[in-house]
Order: structure tokens, then C-alpha cells, then sequence
């Protein structure tokens, strides 16, 4: 069902030029495009033509590269469309702040927690795609959520199965919240094989069409590592509550265990729409032209420990849950700078883990963030030993 054609639901997509964003618009023709929402805002990176047609084909208010320098090749791309410009952070802030009652946040990485904040803060639901909010901000993101008036709504596809298979009048009897796994492309390679992969190879999931940093992100584990501390967040869970399995078909999307037994679990074909349209919408279910379930031709689901071993993040996101403070923000910092130092080919695949692991060890004493500025400040005292520990790996090869 469509939102009431009383008022337009009014949307801004922070990311749209990515994986997330060019789904959620597609969702939002799927749902009644135009007729249906007004797209205040959309805001990219680099994709300046891309950008430029999503602003037109949805006659957004607002269009924002976060570049600086590409201000004037989007200008020209949207001279005469009245679609208002802007480009680098200020800017993105501005269409973060701009009135809209719901907000996708897919902006990848670290970059993406201040405009999201200012989202959250006037009061905007948030779909949340961005871990970073959840993994570096923790409590002070959904303080800043709750004060605003706002819902939190994950779009992360097991986030999103946890936030479905929950029931609101039974959260005293959750027992433990399983998040899935789908092992991604190197789910059966021996620590050897992986430690020559390059960044091609690292970024070709089995089962889902992703970004380059999320695909990554998914052979190494440290999506699911990430979504491990985000859990503890969304959910208010403890760290003892929170597994995973790794389930290679990716159609158990997430589960929720219960203290009577049971375990209520959300399936479905791995697309991302389903989880964005969830979002989208809710509490309404709408009509989404997606692949349907065929249980009849589900030959196995399988089910398997995780190797801690051959996949350390999961090792570090207990670490960080363990010790709180700002460890999570931490460890994204440190493997944010790692993910770039592997794509450029500076480090191995493995050594994304060892060095998130030296940073973290190394800022033990980092403790509760009381302030936004307290995380910036661990944010970035944390990239700075990853860049160094960086060049000594570089250096000793």
C-alpha cells in the first residue's frame, strides 16, 4: 500500500548513487514514484551523471555530490532542471537537515554518521544502512534518535530479519539473536589461499550485488563483525546474546531465540528491496515486485560454525563488545584505513584484521564516549596508527 495521496511521504536518500540508494529508488518507482513521495534530497560521491538523474527522473528539490570538487560538472548536469546544488560536507549536512519525513542512510563509512545524526536529531525516521552510526556512536546515535522523535529502522537485510522476528510485546523473552552469515566468497579457503586474493576477487559475492567496500567487507567478515556490535545497539541485547551462523544459501536472513525454545526466523531470496521496501513503509507491508520463495525447489539449508581463526573480525567485534568504550569506533576506523590500504594493493588481505587488532590493543584506554566529539577524536587518532602501522607492514615486505 501506498502512502496516503493526503500528503506525499516526503524522502531524502543519503548515498543514492550506491548499491542501497539505486534500490531504494527503485522500490520508491515500484511503490508509486512520483505520485506517491517527494524526493527532497539525493546525495553521491563521484557519480556525477548518475546523480544528476536521479535528481531529474524524481524531481528532487536537492541534489549533493560530497566532492567538493565536482560542484560545477553537477551544476552544469542540472543547469535549468531548478534543482537546487550543493556539493561537500556543509552540503550534505544541509540535505540531511532539510525537512523530509524519511531518510534512507546509505552513505558508506565513517562519512556518513554526521549527516545521518543531523537526520535523527529533527526528528526524521531513519532507515539505517550505514553501520558506522551503530558501530563508532552506539547509545549516543539512539539517544540522539529517541530525543528526535524519530524510529530507527535497519535495512541491513539480518538486521532487518531481527527487526521483523521480534516480538514488541515479548522482548523480556529473548534469549539470543542469531545473525546470519553467508560465509561470502571465501567461506571454504585455507588462511593461505586467502592471503593472496587481490581486491577483483575479494569483491565477487555468491549471493548478493553489492558495493565494492560492503563486498569486502563481506569475504573478510567485518560486515558481520560490525553488525555484531550493531546488534548490541538496535536491539539492546548483551554481548553473550548475539551469535552467528553461517548459512551459505542466504535465505534465513536472521533469527530471534526465544526462552521457551523457540526461534522465529525471517526467509526470503537474498534482494535488498525487500528489507528497504520494509523500511520503506512500515508498519505496512506494500506489494514489491521481487523473487518469491519457492520452498519446493530448496534442495539443503545448511548451517555452520564460524571460523574465528580464518575469519578473525568476529574474534575483534567480541573484543570491542567486551570492552566497550570506543572500541567499536576504533576498529571501523582502523579497518576502514586497512580496506583502502588492501584495495591499493599496500597490504594482504589478512593483514586488514591484524591491523584493526593492533590499533585496538593500542587504545584499550580509550573509554565511554560522553559527546559526538569524543568519537571523532577516537575516529581519528585511530586511523592515524592504522596509516602508520601500515607503512612499517609495507616497509618489512
Amino acid at each position: 500500500m501506498a502512502p496516503s495521496e493526503a500528503r506525499k511521504r516526503r524522502v531524502t536518500i543519503l548515498g543514492s548513487t550506491g548499491s542501497i540508494g539505486t534500490n531504494t529508488l527503485d522500490v520508491i518507482e515500484q511503490l508509486g514514484g512520483r505520485e506517491a513521495f517527494e524526493v527532497v534530497a539525493v546525495t553521491g560521491s563521484a557519480n556525477i551523471e548518475l546523480l544528476a538523474s536521479q535528481a531529474k527522473a524524481f524531481s528532487a528539490s536537492m541534489a549533493v555530490t560530497a566532492d567538493e570538487g565536482r560542484y560545477d560538472e553537477l551544476k552544469r548536469a542540472l543547469s535549468g532542471t531548478g534543482i537546487a546544488v550543493g556539493a561537500g560536507h556543509g552540503a550534505l549536512l544541509e540535505a540531511a537537515a532539510a525537512p523530509s519525513d524519511w531518510v534512507m542512510a546509505a552513505i558508506v563509512g565513517t562519512a556518513g554518521l554526521a549527516p545521518t545524526l543531523a537526520a535523527a536529531v529533527r526528528g526524521a525516521d531513519i532507515a539505517l544502512a550505514n553501520k558506522e552510526c551503530l558501530v563508532s556512536a552506539g547509545s549516543l546515535f539512539v539517544e540522539a534518535v529517541t530525543a528526535g522523535g524519530g524510529r530507527l529502522i535497519p535495512v541491513d537485510s539480518e538486521h532487518s530479519a531481527i527487526f521483523q522476528a521480534l516480538e514488541d510485546d515479548q522482548r523480556h523473552a529473548v534469549e539470543r539473536i542469531v545473525l546470519t552469515a553467508s560465509g561470502g566468497p571465501f567461506r571454504t579457503w585455507s588462511r593461505d589461499q586467502m592471503a593472496g586474493v587481490t581486491a577483483a576477487v575479494a569483491r565477487a559475492h555468491p549471493n548478493w550485488s553489492m558495493g565494492l567496500k560492503i563486498s569486502i567487507g563481506s569475504a573478510s567478515m567485518f560486515n558481520k563483525a560490525l553488525e555484531m556490535i550493531e546488534a548490541k545497539h538496535l536491539f539492546d541485547v548483551r554481548p553473550d546474546q548475539i551469535e552467528v551462523v553461517v548459512h551459505p544459501q542466504s535465505v534465513i536472513h536472521s533469527m530471534v531465540g526465544y526462552t521457551d525454545g523457540s526461534v522465529l526466523a525471517q526467509l526470503g531470496c537474498p534482494d535488498m528491496r525487500t528489507a528497504i521496501g520494509y523500511a520503506l513503509t512500515y508498519p505496512v507491508r506494500s506489494a514489491l515486485n521481487v523473487e518469491r520463495l519457492d520452498f519446493a525447489k530448496l534442495s539443503r539449508l545448511d548451517f555452520e560454525a564460524p571460523d574465528e581463526v580464518r575469519f578473525p573480525a568476529l574474534r575483534l567485534a567480541r573484543t570491542a563488545l567486551e570492552r566497550g568504550g570506543l572500541q567499536g569506533a576504533v576498529m571501523n576506523a582502523a579497518e576502514e584505513i586497512a580496506f583502502h590500504a588492501f584495495v591499493e594493493s599496500r597490504i594482504g588481505f589478512l593483514q586488514m584484521a591484524d591491523v584493526a587488532e593492533l590499533v585496538m590493543d593500542a587504545m584499550t584506554e580509550w573509554n565511554a564516549a560522553s559527546s559526538m566529539e569524543d568519537v571523532y577524536a577516537a575516529d581519528a587518532e585511530a586511523r592515524r596508527r592504522a596509516g602508520e602501522i601500515i607503512a612499517k607492514m609495507e616497509m618489512a615486505a
